[in-house]
């Protein structure tokens, strides 16, 4: 692959909005680093993101740095949303929240492989005034 494919590829799947399966492999995996919880196909990173952009949270990435390499992207920012649904155990608290997030991906023939998700949990927490203890 080319830095320009695996450009063309991820700004197809970011203007997507997550909404677009036709850029993942078939045997894409996405892992949460913070937990090792993996989402498999498709369709489940479909419902992870879902879940995460429209049922716990009305939320939106808000792109800060986007990296290109040959098999490779990167893209931090920050996940920005309200808090509308249960998470992790939390019931909707309708409170707005900013956390950090960066996601790698690896890909091949033109397709997201694999992608990690780094996401700032304890900062998430904080703004949704749960105490660690």
């Amino acid at each position: 692959m080319s830095v320009e494919s695996t450009q063309a590829t991820m700004m197809r799947y970011f203007n997507s909005e997550h909404g677009d399966v036709s850029m993942m492999a078939e045997d894409v995996v996405f892992t949460i680093m913070a937990t090792g919880q993996e989402h498999r196909t498709p369709e489940g990173v479909m419902g992870m993101l879902n879940y995460f952009y429209h049922v716990a949270f009305d939320a939106a990435a808000a792109t800060r740095t986007v990296l290109f390499g040959e098999h490779n992207a990167m893209v931090e920012g920050d996940f920005v949303g309200k808090h509308i649904g249960e998470f992790a155990g939390i019931p909707a608290t309708g409170k707005d929240v900013r956390v950090p997030i960066c996601v790698v991906y690896d890909l091949e023939n033109d397709q997201i492989k694999r992608g990690r998700i780094y996401f700032e949990m304890p900062a998430l927490l904080q703004q949704l005034g749960v105490t660690m203890g």
